[in-house]
């Protein structure tokens, strides 16, 4: 498989839509950016998943932050997204009460990106697409001289659904060297340090 890992570009916003559309979900990777409760989300997701895919449209169209991430390609097909952005962005996703609180999430938070929202192709599946959007997750962490990408992926029994491994998998992050440093089995937060790097 010639798999290739990059960031996300306006380019591909067509395909990026057509992985998630291919997939059946209709978060388009919003979640972490909606101001309403759970409920409110349900139905957003239900009835107005064009809203959805509208706020990824737009933000790629202006390279906003909160769309940064990654894509796997494969012969010109998206088979793979993650999600890279700056942890300072995304406080919803400490927010959960499964963090709040940590001593390990108390601390300054500039220069940690939040590495989550994973999304592979079905017919990819447990072929290392996981594992090659984390691979190049750092690298890229470490171009935008980043000094820390956090992860905060769930410890599900077996079987677990891919849909339910959306924050990654632990497996796949340890492998590329993420630590955990903090949180409970179910619920840990994995850090992987970087030499911070001037960004290009």
């Amino acid at each position: 498989m010639s798999l290739v890992v990059r960031p996300i570009t306006a380019a591909d916003a067509p395909r990026l839509v057509g992985l998630f559309e291919a997939v059946g979900s209709t978060c388009y990777c919003r979640y972490l950016h909606f101001a309403g409760d759970k409920n409110d989300w349900l139905a957003r997701t239900a009835l107005e998943p064009e809203q959805n895919r509208r706020e990824l449209e737009d933000g790629l169209a202006t390279g906003t932050e909160d769309v940064r991430g990654l894509v796997a390609e494969e012969g010109g097909r998206i088979v793979g997204w993650a999600k890279l952005t700056r942890s300072t962005e995304v406080p919803k996703a400490y927010a959960q009460r499964y963090y709040v609180g940590l001593p390990v999430l108390r601390e300054d938070r500039e220069g940690t990106l939040l590495l989550g929202c994973f999304l592979v192709d079905p017919a990819f599946r447990r072929k290392g697409v996981s594992r090659a959007l984390v691979r190049g997750a750092l690298a890229e962490a470490a171009r935008r001289g980043a000094r820390a990408v956090e992860a905060l992926p769930r410890a599900l029994p077996p079987p677990a659904r891919d849909e339910e491994l959306w924050t990654g998998t632990i497996g796949a992050l340890e492998s590329e060297g993420f630590l955990r440093v903090g949180g409970d089995d179910n619920y840990p937060v994995l850090r992987a340090s970087l030499v911070a790097a001037e960004p290009r």
